[in-house]
């Protein structure tokens, strides 16, 4: 006896491309890839504003160095790109730090604060100057300070115009670190702290692409203030010896870097061993 021939009606092909819709948004969704065409990425009114702050940071900058003492203003404010250049600062700096301690301090922090903010790179070298001014103890505590309030001001700034910036500038690391952080909620200051402390990602990406992966500005202030304190000890102390240290990738070889995991590791091993109980 033959079997009867199966007959498809509206309803039930309308009912089973529901059920592959609705599978389709219990499925878990990926982080959305950001898209970059190639042209740059702001908008006229995020150009704007982009510009706005910037010249207000200017402006502050500038009232601040106008009230600072006199001094050799052409050799005092010139911002050093190499070891050479920062120990002839150094030497320009020494007795002006000493008699106008306050106001040098003042506008130290502006400065560097000025730099984390907009991405200028040589913070490094204003570290290191810390450590060679200061001392460590004095130094370590202006540079955790300073780059705190620069990553957070830049944590700010990207959350008003840094998405379609950073989208265009880094759109795979982006991808990877929403990837990363989706994966890692409930752990998420024990994952911010492992990348402060290591060199996993850079510390300007972290700043820009924070606040638009949906880091809570709470975690990355604590993450950032907490996290940068071994690198920032290294460089600042550093600053101690500028004339034995030939060039900058001196200061992070193997060893400090195989340092600097294994401390970062510490903060991870919660998160490590919460898995393990959830596997077994």
């Amino acid at each position: 006896m033959m079997a009867a021939p199966r007959t498809f009606t509206t309803d039930s092909f309308l009912g089973r491309q529901r059920d592959e819709e609705n599978a389709k948004e219990d499925s878990p969704k990926k982080p959305p890839a950001p898209k970059s065409d190639g042209r740059f990425p702001l908008s006229q009114w995020e150009l704007a504003a982009a510009i706005t702050v910037f010249l207000l940071f200017v402006a502050g900058l500038f009232c601040i160095y106008l009230t600072m003492p006199p001094a050799e203003y052409n050799k005092i404010l010139r911002l050093p790109r190499t070891v050479s250049d920062l120990r002839i600062l150094r030497d320009h700096l020494g007795t002006y730090a000493k008699d106008y301690r306050a106001q040098f301090m003042f506008g130290y922090c502006s400065t560097y604060i000025f730099m984390q903010t907009f991405m200028i790179p040589g913070t490094i070298f204003m570290s290191l100057l810390a450590g060679a001014l200061f001392g460590v103890i004095r130094g370590l505590f202006l540079v955790i300070f300073t780059a705190t309030a620069g990553a957070s001001s830049c944590y700010f700034l990207s959350k008003l115009i840094g998405r379609p910036l950073v989208s265009w500038l880094w759109p795979e690391k982006l991808r990877f670190f929403q990837a990363e952080i989706a994966k890692r909620r409930e752990k998420l200051l024990n994952y911010m702290l492992f990348l402060r402390i290591t060199p996993t990602l850079p510390n300007t990406f972290i700043n820009v692409a924070s606040p638009i992966v949906d880091i809570p500005f709470h975690v990355f202030f604590l993450a950032t203030l907490v996290g940068i304190i071994p690198a920032s000890y290294i460089t600042v102390r550093a600053g101690l010896a500028l004339g034995d240290l030939k060039s900058v990738k001196d200061l992070y070889d193997f060893k400090t870097l195989a340092i600097l995991f294994l401390i970062g590791s510490v903060s991870i091993f919660p998160t490590i061993l919460k898995r393990k109980r959830t596997y077994e």
